[in-house]
């Protein structure tokens, strides 16, 4: 059972019908997958400024310097990326979320009352199985269980993460796709069930110190002196994921001590700080990991039917509407600051209310986006700053999470068919 099905059983849809501003929708999804498919969902990415090879041609591997040029490529107000020769990869997390929207598409399609246009002949069934099939390839190996991490190195204050290295997140996601696609293979899902080895001996699942619940790593390097929120909420969802396939009640216990310990740091505001404690971040109650966190207490509820977290949720839910959106659907950056308003906060966002049931809220979301992030035949920008765009588009951040939330939507709206791909 998908969470859109699960999340279906507990929530009746906020209109009944396909109204013409979903098959709008339709058409952008279509579009987006498009554009991603002719450039074989390949590009350039958030963090991906050390793949530069101007950089790698420096006869001297130095912090500051490797820091310099990976910022300067990020926050500048134009793409630089080509004038830094950065390679265009593709991103393990954003292949996993052209899996599932993939998978979606071909479903979409077999209803013949919508119209794909010249695009109805695509395999999507093909696509989705193809990249699955390049993120069993591209899995890290030589850990305990299936993990996944992204395709360019990164800097840190602190040190340096490898393309080597698995993470949590990139997991989190990898292991939906394949749970997915086992429709198309069920090696699939056997594969991405022992992700849980990873998750326990790997990122080092543990009690939590204070005596409640349970907390976990983010990646092998994790420093002990924090905890990162939102990954541990993403982990619980995995194990949840894996208990909805597999019927693994360990696994259910596990994502419940996982969040246990996440719903005792809920602020009195209703949100979440990127880290425990909050100084050991420059990142305040953000919108996107805000709704990262929210949307696994949400799986929680939709797995499970239990009501254990309706409270957490209900104080979550009211604190990303009221201060992390504007009515308008634009996404605020924080609880404290507007911009820059990011495409990734109205994905999640989009998901987000979009498996809460409030569907007209969601569309509101995603018609913000195309009438202010919209670079043209299916393509995204990536930032809203106060006085100006950033007119970069990010395969992953951008196009891989639009696909996906749009795809969620239509999904949740009905559009798709009952039959498993």
């Amino acid at each position: 059972m998908t969470q859109i099905e699960s999340e279906r059983a507990r929530t009746e849809p906020a209109t009944s019908g396909i109204t013409e501003t979903d098959r709008t929708v339709l058409r952008w999804f279509d579009r987006t997958l498009t554009y991603a498919r002719e450039r074989s969902y390949r590009g350039w990415d958030y963090g991906d400024g050390m793949s530069s090879r101007l950089l790698q041609a420096l006869p001297v591997e130095n912090r500051w310097v490797n820091l310099a040029v990976q910022e300067t490529i990020k926050r500048a107000p134009v793409n630089v990326r080509p004038l830094f020769l950065v390679e265009q990869r593709r991103n393990y997390k954003g292949t996993a979320l052209f899996v599932m929207a993939n998978l979606t598409a071909a479903r979409l399609r077999d209803d013949e009352a919508l119209d794909f246009g010249e695009t109805a002949a695509v395999d999507y069934r093909g696509e989705a199985r193809r990249l699955a099939d390049w993120l069993v390839d591209e899995r890290r190996k030589g850990y305990s269980g299936f993990c996944g991490g992204h395709n360019h190195p990164i800097q840190f204050l602190d040190g340096q993460g490898e393309p080597e290295d698995p993470d949590a997140v990139s997991t989190a996601y990898a292991v939906k796709a394949l749970l997915r696609a086992r429709t198309l293979d069920e090696s699939y899902a056997e594969l991405a069930r022992t992700a849980v080895d990873f998750l326990i001996d790997d990122l080092d699942y543990r009690p939590a110190e204070d005596g409640r619940g349970a907390v976990i790593d983010y990646h092998l390097n994790h420093s002990g002196d924090h905890y990162t929120i939102n990954a541990g909420a993403l982990c619980a969802r995995t194990f949840l994921d894996i208990y909805d396939a597999f019927g693994d009640e360990e696994c259910k216990r596990r994502a419940t001590d996982l969040l246990d310990h996440i719903a005792d740091l809920q602020t009195p505001r209703g949100g979440w700080y990127y880290r425990d404690p909050p100084s050991a971040s420059h990142l305040s109650m953000d919108s996107h990991h805000n709704g990262f966190v929210i949307e696994c207490f949400q799986r929680y509820r939709a797995v499970t039917g239990s009501d254990r977290y309706d409270g957490t949720l209900t104080d979550a839910l009211s604190f990303y509407r009221r201060e992390l959106f504007e009515p308008t659907g634009a996404p605020n950056f924080d609880e404290a600051n507007a911009y820059p308003r990011d495409i990734h906060a109205s994905t999640q966002g989009a998901l987000v209310f979009t498996y809460a049931g409030d569907h007209e809220f969601a569309r509101r979301i995603l018609a913000w986006v195309f009438e202010h992030l919209h670079a043209g035949d299916g393509a995204f920008y990536f930032r809203s700053e106060r006085f100006f765009t950033r007119r970069v588009t990010l395969m992953r951040w951008c196009q891989a999470w639009m696909a996906y939330a749009m795809a969620e939507y239509l999904d949740a709206r009905g559009m798709a068919s009952d039959t498993d791909p």
